[in-house]
């Protein structure tokens, strides 16, 4: 169990499933908030959903006639295809069963939700799906989150949650440029910077001073993590990758600039756990 729990792929998982927990939590604050019962059964349903996605996407990856070891199998033995995907279908049954616990908007979406997670590991393949999909299931975390909020599902988490769609595909088309040549290696920079626009188009006169700042800090972190993949000697897209898919809990953060503090310590710690476990994976 040890050996598992430290397993590189294991850690790589569970530390982007907290970015899932972000988008979540994101998109609860900008429907409103308040309902903080709804919570649990946000995070539980998000989390079988994730779940279920990857066992989904373990039983693809394999392809037919193979047997593969599960990433989120603990058994000693090899799994199945079918028994993958299979244990993955149950999985995303009762995510939505889940979310379905908070009202027919968040049934409707965490449905479509599921949808796109399963036609997105059927058409993995395709470099024009495999980009768009993973940025559309991003946006409908927010969505879903924004559903069980108080206010429910208006103009600040559909507008938020493009942008973080936009910033998801700026980093999958990234991972593209290992080949590419001169300045066709920098474009995707305009995609990440789309959640640093929109804050400075929306935010108010209450909520400025810390969009901005936040703003500085998204902008700060993802010149980072450019830096090995577009400013080094040895280009290390993967590396920068990782830096990126941890500054979603940043993103995450900006989208609900004007949120308490509390609100606000949360994504620093999501933010800080997520680094932690990519640290720990990057040295197993």
């Amino acid at each position: 169990m040890i050996s598992f729990l430290r397993s590189p792929l294991i850690l790589q998982r569970a530390a982007t499933l907290l970015t899932v927990w972000s988008n979540c939590l994101a998109g609860w604050w900008l429907g409103g908030g308040d309902r903080f019962e709804e919570l649990p059964l946000l995070f539980a349903g998000a989390s079988l959903l994730y779940v279920g996605g990857t066992l989904w996407n373990d039983g693809f990856a394999a392809g037919p006639g193979l047997e593969i070891r599960s990433a989120f199998s603990v058994s000693s033995g090899a799994i199945g295809v079918s028994a993958t995907q299979g244990r993955g279908l149950a999985l995303l049954a009762l995510g939505v069963l889940c979310l379905f616990w908070s009202g027919s908007v968040s049934a409707v979406l965490s449905l479509a939700l599921t949808v796109f997670i399963i036609v997105a590991q059927v058409l993995h393949r395709l470099a024009s799906f495999s980009v768009v999909l993973p940025a559309i299931c991003r946006f409908l975390l927010y969505l879903v989150g924004a559903s069980t909020g108080v206010i429910g599902v208006t103009g600040g988490p559909i507008w938020c949650g493009l942008a973080l769609a936009v910033y998801v595909m700026g980093v999958i088309y990234l991972l593209r440029q290992k080949n590419a040549a001169g300045s066709e290696r920098y474009w995707p920079i305009l995609l990440l910077a789309m959640p640093i626009f929109l804050a400075l188009i929306v935010d108010d006169n209450g909520g400025r001073e810390a969009g901005l700042l936040l703003s500085a800090v998204v902008a700060l972190w993802t010149v980072r993590c450019l830096r090995p993949a577009l400013w080094s000697a040895e280009k290390d897209f993967e590396r920068a990758a990782t830096g990126l898919v941890a500054g979603i809990a940043l993103v995450d953060l900006l989208a609900v600039a004007d949120a308490p503090k509390v609100i606000s310590a949360v994504f620093i710690a999501l933010f800080l756990a997520i680094r932690g476990l990519q640290n720990l994976a990057s040295r197993r």
